[in-house]
């Protein structure tokens, strides 16, 4: 009997404390951090994937690679159509220069047979016969040229398709590659390398522990006394009059209010109506995500 007395003695004693300790913060709650679920953008086996749950990444590093076999013999194929569309554009300066030296010799006969005609030498017929086989040559080196520039239209356009192409396949193959666009920790992998991934599928978790969060809830009476911004002691409690202060400071304060969490408790019971608040500190590596703590405005 005595025993038994001792040990219901020391448990109510514990918790004692423990409650004791809780009515010293203002807040309570758990802690967390952002977490990002990175997905599968393209479809494919799982070449390479050498990332661990623990392991610490950083944002844009390669991780992994999925199957780009397909992908890319489809760039080489559409690079090697557009170097032939660029050897097909014609160079309209030499199509047209045999054309111009044409033109360029009939306006010097031209001027020959104007002097002849001043002398008297030539007749009148002569210069209009030329005057008549420059006009024509000129109507020809406009239609030439005309039909050379919508040739090299028609190429440049069938080019710029080709090349919006190449980089769509590109922005696929970049896809392939598996990265996350976040540094931290990694909390869960989903997937491992000779799996096949469809777009869409997560393939790992992350979330940087670095900077984590206390999301608590306070009363309307205590929303009236903080404000974003605002430095807080925030302590991570281990249990047993075991806990550690950090600074922390409100990141958020919820717009709306809700009911009171069961498995929260505020300094007033009474009060069923709360608001949610996250206070962003610093993790030395001590705090865990679900984590009990408090703070203290």
């Amino acid at each position: 009997m005595r025993i038994k007395l001792l040990a219901i003695t020391a448990i109510g004693a514990t918790a004692l404390s423990c409650n004791a300790n809780r009515g010293e913060y203002d807040a309570e709650g758990y802690f967390e951090a952002t977490e990002v679920t990175v997905s599968s953008e393209a479809n494919g086996r799982i070449l390479e994937f050498g990332v661990e749950e623990g392991s610490e990444i950083e944002a844009g590093v390669r991780l992994g690679c999925i199957d780009t076999v397909q992908l890319y013999l489809t760039k080489m194929q559409l690079e090697k159509s557009a170097e032939s569309v660029l050897e097909n554009r014609p160079d309209v300066d030499v199509q047209v220069q045999a054309l111009k030296e044409e033109i360029r010799t009939a306006e010097r006969e031209r001027e020959r047979v104007a002097r002849l005609l001043a002398d008297g030498a030539a007749t009148q017929k002569q210069m209009d016969d030329i005057e008549s086989r420059i006009s024509v040559l000129e109507v020809q080196l406009e239609a030439q040229e005309k039909s050379l520039n919508s040739s090299i239209s028609s190429l440049d356009a069938q080019s710029s398709s080709i090349d919006m192409q190449i980089a769509q396949i590109e922005d696929r193959l970049e896809k392939c590659r598996i990265k996350s666009p976040v540094s931290g920790t990694v909390l869960t992998k989903y997937a491992q390398a000779g799996e096949f991934a469809s777009v869409g599928k997560p393939l790992f978790k992350v979330a940087d522990l670095d900077h984590v969060y206390l999301r608590a809830y306070v009363t309307s009476a205590q929303l009236a006394g903080i404000r974003l911004g605002q430095e807080v002691k925030v302590y991570s409690d281990y249990g047993r009059d075991s806990r550690k202060e950090y600074r922390g400071v409100i990141a958020w304060i919820s717009p709306a209010s809700e009911f009171t969490p069961k498995n929260i408790q505020t300094a007033d019971e009474r009060k069923n109506l709360v608001y949610a608040i996250k206070v962003g500190v610093v993790n030395d590596g001590l705090i865990k995500l679900g984590m009990y703590g408090g703070i203290v405005f």
